[in-house]
């Protein structure tokens, strides 16, 4: 039995590990797309490294784009496999797949029209709405704690990784003759205090360990605080600076986050009476499945449920969906508070409001999440001065704010806390993946001070035999 690393191996986002089984069936982990890193993303997303008719499954931990967005293109590339997820990740993929693909879609018109002036051969998406369509065909829901035969020999068991709704760690029980061999992979592991999910199950004994380090060497601000600097954030650019607060953010699990703190102001008598925007439809979408799935809310937020029935709804909270009301937003000269996705700030609607509100000084662009450091958000939590945006450079003007407290990965602390369940003189080896490199070395130390010594940190492509 071997494993290949055909995605966040070495770099934060493209999910994809690729299991081969000693009869030779094999077994993809996730199918995220590289997101945040330039030429070098879209030239990766292009080419999996592996031939997508012969994976037999697909396995997926939980539903953002840098781990299942790649799933249309594979089975245009010829998968015909089964899809296994749990029941709030196939309700999400439903949403951001579908979104992913008229992304794809309008790109690649507006990348075809710059090079047709160019006299240059058009471009194809990476997958369009009816590879979407196929694709969620595929999917077999999987609950959580319920072991499920994916086939003789081949058993699988999700647990709550605390993520986001319907993310789950990956618990494969593998039978060859008299051999058995128990492999976990974490997907993204969620925090022990968080706002409005579940903390991480506590996961069974592995012989191998795939476990993700996005913050695999920093440790978290207090979320005590989360929400006063939220309100200070708004007071200072809003009510003292009378300017625009524009947060990117992610449409599942992050913007959710945003909206129960405000909603929370609001029944606190905290909420500055100011007009708070939503501009993103998928970020309407991704919450109307968030309430789907109460089952993935801690028990603070069960508490809250029993007096407020929508947390995530307060007074002048507006959801905008069409493009001509979200244009609208740009010509307003009143303090206005706008959360849009993405969270990279690469792609979508919040784009062209940074591009619009960066040159004031008035101002502020407040990142509350992860950004891959080549991103556009990466860049202006860089500190640069000078940004481009759809090809045009921009002076940053606006001032960038960073709530560090706020994130949807554990950190070190976190990691080491779902992990502090196993006999390390059992585990036969551990893959730090979901990581950038600097950050996954110091992670492997921290492994090594728990008694984790056989530490890999795999390079893109690379494969290691399991024995």
């Amino acid at each position: 039995m071997t494993i290949a690393f055909h995605g966040a191996a070495r770099t934060v986002t493209g999910s994809k590990h690729l299991l081969t089984l000693d009869n030779g069936k094999k077994v993809l982990l996730d199918c995220g797309m590289f997101q945040g890193l330039g030429k070098d993303g879209e030239a990766w997303n292009m080419d999996f490294g592996f031939d997508a008719k012969e994976i037999a499954y697909l396995v997926l931990s939980h539903a953002h784009i840098d781990h299942s967005g790649l799933v249309p293109k594979l089975v245009k590339d010829g998968f015909t496999g089964k899809i296994f997820a749990t029941p709030g990740t196939r309700e999400l993929c439903n949403v951001l797949l579908e979104d992913s693909a008229t992304i794809q879609r309008d790109d690649t018109h507006y990348e075809n029209k710059k090079r047709a002036a160019r006299h240059l051969p058009p471009i194809e998406p990476l997958y369009g709405i009816e590879d979407m369509k196929k694709a969620m065909g595929l999917f077999v829901e999987v609950p959580y704690g319920q072991s499920y035969t994916i086939e003789k020999g081949l058993d699988l068991l999700y647990l709550d990784a605390g993520h986001i709704v319907g993310a789950a760690s990956v618990h494969l029980t593998i039978t060859s003759g008299e051999k058995v061999t128990h492999l976990t992979f974490s997907g993204d592991v969620g925090r022990y205090q968080d706002l409005i999910l579940v903390s991480p199950q506590p996961i069974p004994q592995a012989d191998y360990i795939l476990i993700e380090s996005t913050y695999g060497n920093s440790l978290h601000q207090p979320l005590t605080n989360t929400q006063q600097t939220l309100l200070d954030w708004i007071t200072k650019t809003c009510i003292q600076k009378k300017g625009k607060l524009v947060i990117p953010a992610f449409s599942v699990g992050r913007t959710q986050e945003l909206l129960f703190m405000l909603n929370q102001m609001e029944l606190n008598h905290t909420l500055p009476d100011l007009d708070y925007y939503v501009d993103s439809p998928l970020s309407f979408e991704a919450t109307q499945v968030v309430e789907h799935h109460p089952e993935n809310f801690n028990a603070h937020i069960q508490e809250i449920l029993k007096v407020d029935s929508d947390p995530f709804d307060f007074k002048r909270l507006t959801y905008i969906k069409d493009v001509d009301s979200s244009k609208a937003l740009n010509g307003r000269k009143d303090p206005i508070v706008i959360i849009s996705a993405s969270g990279m700030a690469d792609a979508g609607r919040v784009k062209h409001h940074i591009a619009n509100n960066i040159g004031d000084a008035k101002n502020t662009i407040l990142i509350v999440g992860y950004c891959e450091p080549h991103s556009l958000g990466g860049q202006l939590m860089g500190g640069a001065k000078k940004v481009h945006i759809y090809g045009e450079e921009y002076d940053v003007q606006a001032e960038v704010g960073v709530m560090r407290s706020m994130s949807a990965h554990g950190d070190y602390e976190d990691l080491l806390h779902f992990l502090a369940g196993q006999d390390t003189t059992k585990v036969k080896k551990v893959f730090v993946v979901h990581g950038e490199y600097p950050v996954q070395q110091g992670f492997q130390g921290h492994l090594a001070e728990k008694g984790f010594t056989n530490v890999e940190i795999p390079e893109r492509h690379q494969s290691f035999d399991l024995g």
